[in-house]
């Protein structure tokens, strides 16, 4: 029968501990000035702040997938030759971006009553909360307050329901969703700063970002998913452009000199213009179906052919959207290689940056899975590898079969009852305080059930407690022979 025997040896004289101190936290206040009371500044490690940044970072992940939804806001119609946009997306797009942003907001002003520690005093120990809100308002304005301002205001939502209903014609209407998409990027940067920066607070504050290994290969899976997500809206954004580009040519071109087609202007290209009679005479007598409607087209769109046909055929939304973002996928984990792009500048430069986003995410995506995945495992594999060594150590010492299997029998038997955590050097790891509190938790029970050490005091009975060490004895082992001299005094359980 296995089972754990503590060993008490009695312990050598002890001076009293000597008293810890630790500098009160703030920072003196000016003269005059009353003192701030803790509820009103928060201490940057407290439980409720580290709460506050997960989900904050919840919060910017959502609103990082929302923004590359603004690109498919945009929709062709072939047969029409005409550019809409779709409104219901928007709406929907529109609601959600509002309430992250919100978030973005509320994080602002907490960052108004969030401590800092002041540099100076960091040369000993953790440092000098500095609890002034004048002088926490003063550094934030210095360091972060533009990056998070510039991340949280609504300009996607101005333009869309603001600027382009107030434009008429079709030129100003396709130059203001240029300045969206551009918008929506540049805005991406201090979000993606932000990003990093709450990853580097939380682990600054608990250590790491997630608290499993299985967390955090998911977290990595969703970061490298955000950049596919990212990439395919691109390229859907940067197809519409494509066509669009097309059809200008296409109308710049027919300058109705024919007495049958009329002059083609800009705002035809608007599907707002499909009811026009003047349009349908001049689309009636076009090439612009021979020239840019696919997959007879003259024009060569390259790798953006396949996007295209996603509204020449109708497809939904939502199957748009998979298949976006499967395209993402599959060029940032093959790094573009299987792409066919024209010789148009602006493609090559997108494939470009395909390659570079797929070497970078891909492989950032590659070595943290296997760090988590690994962690998983890692105690496993050393028992496995200490398990060889023995057995190895075993036949070059030519141990006798009963011997060898007493000793794997051991091997088992620990391991199935500590899963390979030393929980001696844990022990010591800890303080003092700590160290006393956990063997009195372990100990204190199993020593009162000696009759003589039930009458014992309290600060004895501690004492006892700090000397016990537990150990494994496996089936048919001696614990202790007859004859032998006592030191130690065990306890079976």
């Amino acid at each position: 029968m296995a089972g754990f025997i503590h060993r008490h040896i009695l312990p050598p004289f002890r001076r009293p501990p000597l008293p810890f101190f630790r500098p009160a936290p703030g920072s003196a206040l000016p003269a005059g000035r009353r003192p701030w009371t803790p509820r009103r500044i928060l201490d940057p490690g407290d439980d409720a702040v580290l709460r506050w940044y997960r989900l904050f970072l919840v919060t910017c992940l959502v609103g990082l997938f929302v923004d590359p939804l603004y690109f498919y806001l945009l929709h062709t119609d072939g047969l029409a030759a005409c550019v809409s946009m779709d409104m219901g997306i928007g709406v929907l797009v529109t609601a959600v971006r509002t309430f992250a942003d919100l978030f973005y907001l509320a994080h602002m002003i907490l960052k108004f009553r969030i401590a800092f520690v002041a540099p100076s005093s960091r040369i000993f120990g953790r440092g000098e909360l500095v609890r002034d809100p004048d002088q926490i308002a003063i550094r934030y304005l210095k360091n972060d307050f533009i990056i998070d301002l510039a991340a949280m205001l609504p300009i996607p939502q101005m333009i869309i329901w603001f600027v382009i209903p107030a434009v008429s014609t079709s030129s100003a209407n396709h130059s203001t969703n240029n300045t969206l998409s551009m918008i929506v990027l540049i805005q991406y940067i201090p979000r993606v700063y932000l990003i990093i920066s709450l990853n580097s607070k939380i682990v600054k504050a608990s250590g790491v970002v997630t608290r499993t290994a299985w967390a955090g290969a998911a977290y990595n899976l969703l970061l490298y998913t955000l950049a596919s997500h990212v990439l395919g809206a691109l390229w859907y954004l940067l197809s519409v452009e494509r066509q669009y580009s097309c059809w200008k040519e296409v109308c710049t071109n027919e300058n109705g000199t024919t007495a049958e087609m009329p002059r083609c202007f800009m705002s035809f290209l608007d599907c707002k213009s499909r009811e026009n009679p003047i349009r349908q005479t001049w689309h009636n007598h076009s090439a612009i179906q021979k020239q840019c409607m696919l997959p007879d087209a003259e024009y060569d769109y390259g790798l953006f052919a396949d996007a295209l046909n996603l509204d020449r055929n109708g497809v939904g939304f939502i199957d748009k959207y998979l298949y976006c973002l499967w395209w993402g996928f599959r060029n940032l984990s093959s790094y573009g290689q299987n792409l066919q792009n024209s010789t148009y500048k602006g493609e090559t430069v997108f494939c470009i940056l395909i390659c570079i986003m797929g070497l970078v995410f891909f492989s950032h995506l590659i070595g943290n899975m296997q760090t988590y995945l690994q962690s998983m495992t890692v105690r496993l594999e050393e028992w496995r590898v200490k398990r060889r060594d023995i057995e190895e150590w075993m036949r070059h010492r030519q141990l006798p079969p009963e011997l060898q299997e007493r000793v794997r029998r051991f091997f088992q038997y620990k391991w199935l009852a500590t899963r390979g955590v030393d929980e001696e050097s844990i022990l010591q790891s800890l303080p003092l305080d700590l160290r006393r509190e956990i063997q009195r938790h372990l100990c204190l029970a199993l020593v009162r059930r000696v009759p003589f050490f039930s009458q014992m005091d309290e600060q004895l009975l501690d004492a006892i407690c700090e000397r016990l060490v537990s150990s494994l004895s496996t089936k048919d082992a001696y614990i202790v022979r007859e004859g032998d001299p006592v030191s130690d005094m065990l306890f079976i359980i």
